[in-house]
């Protein structure tokens, strides 16, 4: 209700879509003047935003989907609100990344939103594997083209083993959320068809104890797909926190069973 307040007594709002704001708007009979706010037309709307702000008029901003800000080109004006001495308000609303953490049954008590995987899968396995010790549960927004493919990659720098959760459309009409170790997600989204709408990816915090020897073998064979023997076994027993001898033997093994 006090969205709804605030939108209609802000002089502009500011949105991604104007066409998806209008049906909001329409909804619930606000004639608020809408203009677009995104990334292609950042840099020259934020000068007229600040002068607005200036002159004493009210602006909201509002996303198509989610919490504004959040993996969202807000928070650049948000920064140049703030260094121009203006106040900013938040309006709680709905937040994939909150809401997905809630339904995964996963640990909540200490988690880290990490927004987008890089696309290439190279980088992402890199990415991926730099937080394989963090001691929280993961979050991370991804696109449903990519999803099967992201989740091969993550079996291959984290191992099999780790609970994970796959939220989709939450809080919308679809919506749907899977629960299942990693491997098991993995090999799901391989025979499904390609996911519709925002999806929320979610992994448990790493298991207590020693690294299996299937979490050495998926480590490496990530890391020897373009790196030498040597440099695989140095990041793999960084990764890990192996003595590099123990991982260069399992190194040895995958290589000799490849010929």
């Amino acid at each position: 209700m006090r969205a709804l307040d605030v939108l209609r007594q802000a002089d502009e709002v500011l949105a991604e879509d104007t066409r998806v704001a209008r049906k909001l708007l329409d909804t619930y009979d606000i004639r608020t003047k809408i203009t677009p706010y995104h990334d292609h037309n950042g840099s020259q709307r934020r000068p007229q935003i600040l002068a607005q702000l200036a002159a004493g008029q009210s602006i909201a901003l509002i996303s198509d989907a989610g919490t504004p800000l959040i993996s969202d080109p807000g928070w650049k004006l948000a920064r140049d609100v703030i260094e121009s001495g203006h106040r900013i308000i938040p309006l709680p609303g709905a937040s994939a990344m909150l809401a997905g953490l809630v339904t995964s049954g996963l640990p909540t008590d200490r988690f880290m939103f990490c927004g987008f995987l890089p696309p290439r899968s190279a980088a992402r396995i890199k990415t991926a594997k730099s937080l394989s010790g963090v001691p929280a549960s993961l979050i991370f927004y991804e696109s449903g083209a990519r999803l099967a493919t992201c989740l091969q990659d993550l079996v291959v720098a984290l191992g099999g083993d780790r609970d994970a959760a796959i939220g989709r459309e939450l809080t919308k009409l679809f919506e749907e959320t899977r629960r299942g170790s990693l491997a098991n997600l993995a090999a799901t989204y391989q025979e499904l068809p390609t996911p519709k709408g925002e999806i929320v990816l979610m992994l448990g915090p790493p298991a207590n104890g020693e690294p299996s020897n299937d979490d050495i073998a998926n480590a490496l064979r990530g890391a020897m797909k373009d790196k030498s023997v040597k440099a695989a076994v140095a990041e793999v027993s960084e990764t890990l926190g192996l003595p590099r001898r123990q991982v260069y033997q399992h190194a040895l093994t995958l290589k000799n069973g490849a010929k």
